[in-house]
């Protein structure tokens, strides 16, 4: 009977054993994130794509509710509960877990070869010397119109602001449609639609937001003054009570074809798709005049990084370095139309209203929003700030010089550039 005994007891041992052996070869990556409507596409599409390559990997998606996601994050990495992968919000935030540790540093971490120094610009340290999040995708800005209208009206796609101007000045005097849909009411509109669209073309990009940061430009020069004086000259085209509009009225004036020209985010394309029943496409903000060069804001939006702590860390690294490559891009960008990889390998998109806007990457210089990096960590914020006098401005309740001056005295106030 004891030997029966030891022999059961053996036996159940070496199958406890080689159960044990089972479950260390296989690694569950848990991926914390504030996207839940990317859940289906995690879900059906990237992790089965990267789990078929690496059996014995297994990745879980979690999201948490967009509003929760900051404090649930920061609760989970001070209990030691957090997910081995980290969704990162561009800028401070993000550099804020970095700082305290909650962040590795990804610098050398293969595939970061493919990210140019703007792409990766929204999770590396103010001097670039480090970077913590594999960059995953970007929104660009420009304006989408209503294909039927411009034939309709026999108009071209503007190239150059005359060209834009002339468009508006022929719709308005048409009567048909309102000429572009976008309101005040929510002032973010203004600022991100309005003057983060065009000004990069007066400041040149990156030349001009990193002067800004340097302190070797001020929001009073001219060419930061200029796109101000652009928005003044927009106010006759957005319709009646645009004061009043709010981004929601904007869209639907739009998707239900009241007006012809939408300065838009390339974050509308999957709704507008649904919704509007006539053919659309889009051009980038005009230039001044033809041959100029032309620049773009492709904005980081979001990334992914390595909890510090991941007792996964391997794998979490070789899961990262699929993140940077051309492989997921083509995947994410594809599934979400308007969030555009930022990888430097080019994606073709299959919905030509996405595809029309990536195609600028090759003929314009990319920036991203000026106010977000380094420039609204004080008080007053720059961002908020630069939403509310955006607004003023097309309102004609500030002069673009007055708007300028107020931002300028109000990041003087807090923010003394590194000498």
């Amino acid at each position: 009977m004891k030997t029966k005994l030891l022999t059961a007891l053996l036996l159940g041992s070496s199958v406890l054993g080689l159960a044990g052996t089972a479950s260390a070869a296989d690694v569950t990556l848990n991926i914390e994130s504030w996207r839940g409507d990317d859940l289906a596409i995690w879900k059906d599409k990237l992790i089965p794509a990267f789990e078929a390559k690496n059996p014995g990997i297994k990745v879980v998606f979690a999201p948490s509710a967009p509003t929760e996601y900051d404090a649930a994050l920061g609760a989970k990495l001070a209990a030691g509960s957090a997910g081995d992968l980290i969704t990162c919000r561009p800028f401070d935030k993000s550099l804020e877990l970095y700082k305290k540790g909650d962040l590795a540093d990804l610098t050398k971490l293969s595939g970061m070869e493919n990210f140019s120094s703007v792409a990766k610009s929204a999770w590396s340290t103010d001097d670039g010397s480090a970077t913590f999040c594999v960059p995953m995708a970007s929104v660009i800005h420009g304006f989408i119109y209503n294909k039927d209208a411009f034939d309709k009206l026999g108009l071209k796609v503007p190239q150059t602001r005359d060209e834009f101007f002339a468009a508006l000045d022929k719709i308005k005097a048409d009567g048909t449609y309102i000429p572009m849909a976008m309101g005040t009411k929510d002032l973010w509109e203004a600022a991100t639609m309005g003057y983060q669209n065009i000004g990069p073309n007066y400041w040149k990009g990156e030349e001009g937001r990193l002067a800004l940061i340097a302190g070797k430009q001020k929001l009073t020069d001219k060419d930061w003054v200029e796109p101000y004086a652009e928005l003044v000259k927009w106010k006759p085209y957005l319709g009646d009570g645009f004061e009043a509009q709010t981004y929601p009225d904007s869209q639907n004036l739009f998707t239900l074809g009241r007006a012809a020209i939408y300065p838009a985010g390339s974050w509308e394309i999957g709704l507008f798709n649904t919704q509007a029943q006539f053919k659309m496409g889009a051009f980038p903000p005009p230039v001044g005049k033809a041959g100029d060069t032309c620049y773009i804001s492709d904005h980081t939006d979001i990334g992914i990084g390595l909890n510090a702590k991941s007792k996964n860390a391997d794998a979490a690294k070789t899961f990262l370095t699929w993140v940077a490559s051309p492989e997921f891009a083509g995947i994410y960008a594809n599934a979400l139309p308007g969030f555009f990889s930022l990888n430097s390998a080019p994606v073709k998109m299959a919905d030509p209203l996405a595809q029309e806007f990536v195609s600028w990457r090759e003929k314009c210089k990319p920036t991203i929003r000026s106010t977000y990096q380094v420039l609204s960590r004080g008080t007053p914020n720059l961002e908020n700030e630069t939403w509310v006098e955006s607004a003023n401005v097309i309102n004609g309740t500030d002069t673009p010089e007055v708007a300028a001056g107020k931002l300028q005295k109000g990041l003087d106030s807090w923010y003394k550039p590194a000498k």
